[in-house]
């Protein structure tokens, strides 16, 4: 929240509505209207935009997959995923998922332990071999490398540099005056677009080393 008292705060992530509501909005200390409505809430890697207004949460936009779209990628990942031996028996929780505006994969389970998660595929070479087999599919449709065990099926041309402009052209803030930080700017990386786009980034690793950027970082602003 000291973030937010000083200058717009966009959250943009792979996770649905609902993790955003759970563990971002509900964990919110009570604020004044005015530092809550520059926070900037972007599910499902951009494809969706809300903002939190009069205590609640306000939607932007949000692109949903048509029925046919989500039942083809629905399809295509998990025969893929069974066919190229990515097929979890004992997840953690469900593999697929439809989010309406995304459709994503995660290869042990939403709920996975991220220890678990970080040795399921090091070197990206499992994802990226899924992703190439699911894009065949679906030509139609943007299939991207997400987190560390994930894969996202979306509309073409909708990923983290989308959802970045289109928080420029809400806010009027230029990407040149943006701040990013992420922990999967890597090529193979969800992060990677935006850095692609040539907004200015910051690496980080996991959640720990994020407070401890914005720890140092938020005594520089304003």
């Amino acid at each position: 929240m000291r973030l937010a008292e000083r200058v717009e705060v966009a959250i943009i992530s792979g996770g649905q509505l609902e993790q955003f509501r759970k563990q971002v909005v509900e964990q919110l200390p009570a604020a004044p209207d005015e530092v809550l409505e520059r926070i900037h809430l972007l599910p499902t890697c951009g494809t969706q935009y809300y903002r939190l207004r009069g205590g609640e949460i306000v939607t932007v936009y949000a692109h949903a997959l048509t029925q046919d779209e989500r039942d083809r990628a629905l399809a295509a990942v998990e025969s893929e995923a069974k066919r190229l031996g990515l097929w979890e028996a004992e997840p953690w929780g469900d593999i697929l998922e439809d989010r309406g505006s995304q459709i994503t994969f995660s290869a042990l389970g939403q709920q996975a332990p991220i220890d678990a998660k970080m040795a399921w595929d090091p070197d990206s070479s499992k994802k990226s071999t899924l992703r190439d087999a699911v894009a065949a599919q679906l030509p139609d449709l943007e299939v991207r490398s997400g987190g560390s065990t994930s894969v996202d099926i979306t509309h073409r041309g909708i990923d983290k540099a989308y959802g970045m402009k289109q928080l420029a052209d809400a806010t009027g803030i230029s990407l040149d005056d943006m701040l990013f930080v992420g922990d999967r700017l890597d090529p193979d990386g969800n992060d990677y677009p935006v850095l692609a786009l040539g907004v200015d980034c910051h690496a980080v690793e996991g959640w720990e080393d994020t407070v401890a950027y914005l720890e140092r970082l938020v005594p520089t602003l304003g």
